[in-house]
């Protein structure tokens, strides 16, 4: 029966998702009608998220609705057992895990956010765009930086900037931008499974302490091979001549540079207390958050000075336009920024973290752990789960993982890290940068089209975990937390 179970849920997609660590369920409820029930309304949940695109209803709310029925089907069950003070101390376990990377990812999408309104990120399209480059070698660059950038600025932001890039210099070459947004995503989710900050699943294994910071720049190869043999591949198929001539000129808001470096400090601020303190991540960036809005308040209070230095030089060399655009400039408000935040990602977090606290909860994780972990050797599990991330998005996967918590090597830790980060790359909806793409570049890049050149993108799926498993050979002996 268990193992009947155990195959339901992973035939189904494997469709529990994250929440960090579910409290040890008190009574076994994975054979009840309110167990059936539950599963039930998670898959529905779960669907409709699925279906987003066509249905036009934003991911959260079916979600949000899914976690409230769960746990109130769980409220009720322990109540009438007299086991309330269980169902409480399991949710506020759950919030509280959820809590910590929710205002980690906050303060982080403030930042890009920031930098986005200062225009740093329409400056370094600008300066591709003057240079001329080749489609051959726009392709390249934009893959390269997508890998370079997606450590730091995540990998969604990464992509939607490479994107922007593309259908700016290749306005109307359908075949070229979709393949360039292929290799974008890929890329993108390449360059972010090597660091703590390049997506949610790294952040999330890294919070819940199972890798240090350090200790994910292992990945920085096998993240570079998954990147590199799809890449070449297809660059064969990118004609090599010139777009048209676009000339675009983009001035730096005051104290982009500044911002950037601010970020920074932020991210070595959380790594320095969770490393040396052992303090969460969230304290440094929440802390960061301060850096951020005092330098909001320095830039408000120099405002006016600095427009008129520059009132009085754009005067003295008759520059109009410029004139202009100094008489639009608004302070900078730090809260305008948060305002700004994915928030329909961050409440889809909510609702999926919840939900699969409360099937944790209820028992459904422990089944799954047993089958994938126990009955199957970790390495294959954590393979399968990779290639089901395309299917159902890498967040919910890794989140799974880390609800059963396994007892694997820091190795295979890192084997689920890259799997899930790169799995998502195999269909376009697998991943945040995917969809967002599709969204962003609708009729040139689809599922289709990223469906074609998935047999490519496997093989550097493959190639990337034979590299892993050959070079971090050493990590697979090492066992237990960081």
């Amino acid at each position: 029966m268990k193992i009947a179970i155990g195959m339901l849920l992973l035939t189904l997609g494997l469709f529990i998702s994250p929440a960090a660590y579910a409290a040890a369920p008190e009574l076994d409820m994975t054979a009840t009608s309110v167990g059936f029930i539950a599963l039930g309304v998670f898959i529905v949940a779960y669907i409709l998220v699925m279906g987003e695109e066509k249905l036009h209803m934003r991911k959260s709310k079916p979600v949000l609705v899914a976690a409230g029925i769960i746990w109130i089907l769980i409220g009720w069950v322990y109540t009438q057992q007299g086991m309330q003070e269980s169902a409480e101390h399991a949710f506020r376990q759950t919030l509280l895990e959820f809590s910590e990377l929710m205002l980690f990812l906050l303060v982080a999408m403030t930042y890009i956010n920031a930098l986005e309104e200062r225009r740093l990120f329409d400056a370094l399209r600008a300066w591709m765009i003057r240079k001329g480059f080749s489609y051959r070698t726009l392709f390249w660059i934009t893959g390269v930086l997508s890998f370079v950038i997606s450590p730091i600025a995540d990998n969604l932001t990464t992509a939607l900037l490479m994107c922007a890039v593309v259908m700016k210099v290749a306005e109307g070459d359908k075949k070229f931008i979709g393949l360039c947004c292929v290799n974008i995503v890929v890329a993108a989710n390449a360059g972010g499974a090597f660091s703590p900050f390049g997506d949610i699943t790294t952040l999330m294994v890294w919070q819940a302490g199972m890798v240090s910071a350090q200790e994910f720049l292992v990945l920085m190869v096998p993240a570079a091979v998954n990147f590199l043999i799809p890449t070449i591949i297809m660059s064969f198929f990118v004609e090599n001549r010139k777009p048209s001539a676009i000339s675009e000129s983009v001035e730096l808001k005051r104290g982009a540079f500044r911002i950037t470096a601010l970020f920074l400090l932020t991210i070595a601020t959380a790594v320095a207390c969770h490393t040396f303190l052992h303090l969460p991540p969230v304290l440094g960036m929440m802390m960061g958050l301060g850096y951020l809005q005092f330098f909001g308040y320095f830039l408000r209070m120099t405002l006016p000075g600095s427009l008129a230095r520059k009132r009085a030089m754009a005067e003295r060399a008759g520059d109009q336009e410029r004139l202009k655009r100094l008489g639009g400039v608004v302070p900078f408000d730090v809260f305008s920024r948060v305002s700004r935040a994915e928030w329909d990602t961050l409440l889809f977090f909510y609702g999926v973290v919840m939900c699969v606290g409360g099937l944790g909860f209820l028992g459904y994780l422990g089944l799954m752990s047993d089958f994938l972990y126990n009955e199957w050797n970790p390495t294959y599990a954590n393979v399968v789960l990779g290639m089901a991330s395309a299917v159902i998005d890498n967040i919910p996967v890794m989140f799974a993982v880390l609800t059963m918590q396994p007892e694997m090597s820091h190795g295979q830790w890192l084997l689920i890290t890259l799997t899930a980060g790169t799995g998502g790359s195999l269909l376009s909806v697998g991943s945040a940068a995917g969809v967002a793409l599709m969204g962003q570049a609708r009729g040139y890049y689809t599922f289709m089209v990223h469906l074609k050149w998935a047999p490519v993108i496997f093989l550097g799926y493959a190639a990337s975990i034979f590299m892993h498993l050959w070079l971090n050979s050493a990590t697979f002996l090492v066992f237990g937390k960081v």
